[in-house]
């Protein structure tokens, strides 16, 4: 998995003030669009699935035989993540909202039933956490991992896919209302059954159950 060579970790507090790490430049180009207009349209369908494939890699890791076994429980993220925001929504509404109410339930009556899948995952992964080698659909590092432990790789994906769900203005630039044909930009279908194809799975379960967490 591509990621900026990490250099030097510094646990001493007394240095900065807190602890920190230096990591390696990585000279590329961050597409902030994922409609990837700074790309040629030949190039666009590409480097969204390279987007992909760099996921599907990620999530081909075996924890443990990188050093990483400790580095969350594999078992209950969903639970863990709806817990989560949900105290951070509470913790920062001014007034209930019906409508998020209504989702928390929702996604507790709706979690999946533990499968056993476990992985790295990145917790934030979208194209603008991506560098590509300039003009080309080459990622050449994985950037933000602020978020990453181990849970569910369809938590990943089910946020890749919530951006080509969002309006054009949201926060994100989502992609709802793009003509994915003109702009040269593969569908959603295409690209989940390109991450089933690389991660060696037929299906992704409860997507909607993982794409309304990610919207969460």
């Amino acid at each position: 998995v591509p990621v900026a060579p990490a250099l030097h970790l510094c646990e001493d507090d007394a240095v900065i003030g807190s602890a920190f790490y230096v990591m390696g430049f990585v000279d590329g180009v961050v597409h902030w669009d994922p409609a990837l207009p700074d790309l040629e349209p030949g190039l666009r369908r590409p480097a969204t699935l390279a987007m992909i494939e760099t996921l599907a890699r990620l999530h081909s890791l075996d924890p443990a035989a990188v050093g990483l076994a400790d580095y969350g429980r594999p078992a209950g993220y969903a639970g863990r993540q709806i817990a989560r925001w949900t105290k951070q929504y509470q913790a920062s509404a001014e007034k209930t909202d019906p409508h998020m109410e209504e989702l928390i339930g929702w996604l507790h009556e709706n979690q999946p039933a533990e499968d056993g899948r476990a992985s790295i995952v990145h917790g934030d992964y979208r194209i603008d956490n991506l560098i590509y080698a300039p003009g080309s659909a080459n990622v050449r590092a994985v950037l933000d991992w602020e978020l990453s432990t181990i849970g569910h790789p369809f938590a990943d994906i089910a946020y890749v896919l919530l951006h080509h769900k969002l309006p054009r203005d949201s926060v994100f630039k989502g992609l709802a209302g793009h003509d994915r044909d003109a702009l040269g930009l593969p569908h959603e279908a295409e690209i989940i059954e390109h991450y089933c194809n690389r991660l060696g799975v037929a299906s992704i379960d409860a997507l909607d159950f993982w794409v309304s967490l990610s919207a969460f």
